[in-house]
């Protein structure tokens, strides 16, 4: 995300990839719950021979393509179809004169969200919460917390303003991209503003309620949230690079970042991320673990075909959309063929999450009808467009690969 950018990051996560009228899927089939069960092999992402099926070297062309076109520094991809790799790949640079890789590791921010919407749900086929039950059990000191629901947190429709929409905290992050921020301050900027709407009545995107959702998580369990996503996520689906950080650390190999958002083309890659998410939620991840990531959100690997159900579409969709006090181009109408469930986004098909960070941009999107797996993780030049360029690449290879479900460029 960018900090020129002032309401429209509220909704940058929904808007920049649009949300086919997609039939809920039944439940996972046999191949996704094998997935949830067995773990990746432990070798290296790398690149594939793009001479072993005709298509990948068409991808890998399409993908050099836009690059030249958007003046990308980098780009790594990687296309699986029924779970059996197509292409992977990587082009450009991560710094001048290191070649980009696919096994190089990258800010993976708002794929966190499925993840706390499926250890939600978790929860809930255990009978340990339910769906609806309020918050004040266990964020007693959050407003309204008798009529916000962890259902709400979920699904973004507490109506809690979104921090980053407040110019104030604008003005400090890019004043000092390094700083560290608390969930306690970043959520006093949201308390502190007006309630867009009653709680449960509309949408709108809302860093603060996976900030409170991650929170919620540990108080439930009692136990860490970075602990919950790797007992209950990252081991049983084999995620061996995807990891939490509580510093702005990356693991080796590292695929740098770059933005002119202040005004001038300069690295980022460690700029500060904790106003991103809840604590033990800040992740970063390799290519394979992104595309495997996607596969397993995709198909409802970790869920009950109820559950699966429930997180494609948690009572979003029919919601109105603006609304007075809640700006125009932050309360979106959810339809059946675009919205957001718990944690995900849902568009004419496509099951999706779509992070951006500081000249990070990154999607991974599944198409059930075609079992189209496609992640992507750009960097740019001074000269790239100011948004998420990864879903240009993406909706390039859809075109390609799935002709009847087109990934839309937000």
């Amino acid at each position: 995300m960018t900090f020129s950018r002032t309401r429209a990051l509220a909704v940058a996560v929904l808007t920049a990839a649009s949300l086919t009228s997609v039939a809920l899927p039944a439940g996972p089939p046999a191949a996704a719950r094998a997935l949830a069960k067995t773990p990746s092999p432990a070798h290296a992402c790398v690149r594939s021979d793009p001479d072993a099926d005709p298509r990948a070297r068409e991808v890998l062309d399409i993908a050099r393509q836009v690059q030249q076109e958007l003046d990308l520094k980098s780009v790594i991809l990687r296309v699986t179809v029924d779970g059996h790799e197509l292409v992977t790949g990587a082009l450009g640079e991560s710094m001048t004169g290191v070649p980009a890789e696919p096994a190089m590791h990258f800010r993976a921010g708002s794929v966190a969200f499925p993840f706390l919407g499926i250890v939600l749900l978790q929860l809930a086929e255990e009978g340990r919460i339910g769906l609806d039950d309020p918050v004040a059990p266990w964020l007693p000191d959050l407003p309204q917390a008798d009529r916000i629901t962890l259902r709400m947190l979920g699904d973004t429709t507490s109506g809690l303003a979104d921090y980053v929409t407040d110019q104030g905290f604008l003005d400090e992050l890019a004043a000092e991209p390094f700083r560290h921020w608390t969930p306690e301050e970043l959520v006093a900027i949201s308390t502190g503003q007006n309630f867009w709407y009653e709680p449960g009545t509309n949408w709108s995107y809302s860093h603060a309620n996976f900030v409170l959702l991650g929170e919620a998580l540990e108080r439930i369990t009692g136990t860490r949230l970075d602990h919950l996503l790797e007992q209950r996520i990252f081991e049983p689906l084999g995620l061996r690079q995807t990891v939490n950080s509580f510093t702005p650390d990356i693991p080796t190999p590292v695929q740098h970042s770059f933005t002119a958002s202040r005004g001038t083309y300069e690295e980022s890659t460690f700029w500060n991320p904790s106003w991103t998410t809840a604590p033990g939620a800040v992740l970063v991840s390799d290519i394979c673990d992104l595309t495997r990531s996607v596969e397993a959100v995709g198909t409802g690997a970790l869920l009950s075909p109820e559950s699966f159900r429930t997180q494609l579409n948690p009572g979003t969709v029919g919601l109105p959309g603006p609304v007075h006090g809640c700006p125009q181009d932050v309360c979106l109408p959810q339809t059946e063929a675009q919205h957001f469930g718990l944690g995900v986004i849902v568009d004419r098909g496509w099951i999706l999450s779509n992070p951006s960070f500081s000249g990070y941009a990154a999607v991974e999107a599944y198409q059930p009808d075609e079992h189209l797996a496609i992640a992507v993780s750009t960097t740019r030049n001074c000269a790239a467009p100011d948004r998420n360029t990864a879903q240009d690449v993406a909706a390039r290879i859809a075109a390609l690969l799935a002709p009847d479900h087109p990934l839309k460029v937000g």
